[in-house]
């Protein structure tokens, strides 16, 4: 039976949104959804639409959604569909929104950068070597099993979660002298969360196209969204 899936991308450019959700619909076609797309997340208060959808991959950084919109995304995850997504468009949409923050489970805070001396103003301030360990939870899980820690250059997130996630991965901050923080940081890097009956997945790697085809983060994902969907 053919499932479906809704793609909703759009808010801040500096994500892709189109180019980044473009590389993973032809997986998902391929895996037996029906994929259709909107650039506007007040599809989410459509009551029907939504329960007709198996799967809601997000690609929305920032931006605003009505309070209508986060209660049907919230009512739809609740009553099954699966949402999923990466980086920004789901750890770091709706600010403004407790309940979407609560749905989701973790929220973008920073991405640490470089040694004041490396900053030139540009995005690659914030592009710094570090390692996506995979936690003994995930060795095991259906997303991240059989895949060893990696290393990344890109940006690395800090998020604030609560204990309702499952942890697949983390990464961790070093404490540096041009940082006020006096301890290591481990932050989630890709967890799940089961909200009702359905599913939430949130990898914190893509912030460009080409870190998601690297080929841990795009594995990770592809399984992630299958695992989320009904």
């Amino acid at each position: 039976m053919t499932r479906t899936a809704l793609v909703v991308r759009g808010g801040w450019d500096g994500h892709h949104p189109t180019a980044a959700t473009d590389l993973f619909m032809p997986f998902l076609r391929d895996s037996g959804f029906d994929v259709s797309v909107e650039d506007d997340p007040e599809v989410y208060a459509d009551a029907d639409r939504m329960a007709a959808t198996d799967l809601v991959l997000q690609c929305v950084t920032m931006s605003q959604a009505s309070h209508e919109a986060i209660r049907g995304l919230r009512d739809a995850v609740a009553a099954g569909t699966g949402l999923a997504g990466w980086h920004g468009g789901i750890a770091d949409s709706f600010r403004a929104s407790s309940d979407y923050l609560q749905l989701v489970g973790g929220q973008f805070a920073t991405h640490p950068s470089k040694h004041p001396d490396e900053v030139h103003g540009d995005q690659t301030d914030n592009y710094l070597d570090y390692t996506v360990e995979i936690t003994d939870l995930g060795r095991t899980h259906d997303i991240t099993a059989g895949i060893a820690d990696f290393a990344l250059t890109t940006e690395q997130y800090w998020v604030l979660h609560d204990d309702l996630i499952d942890v697949l991965a983390t990464t961790t901050h070093p404490v540096q002298p041009y940082h006020p923080w006096h301890r290591p940081i481990v932050s989630p890097a890709v967890w799940t969360r089961d909200w009702g009956q359905g599913r939430v997945f949130v990898a914190t790697p893509g912030h460009t196209p080409e870190v998601l085809q690297h080929p841990n983060v795009r594995t990770i994902i592809e399984r992630g969204m299958l695992w989320a969907a009904r």
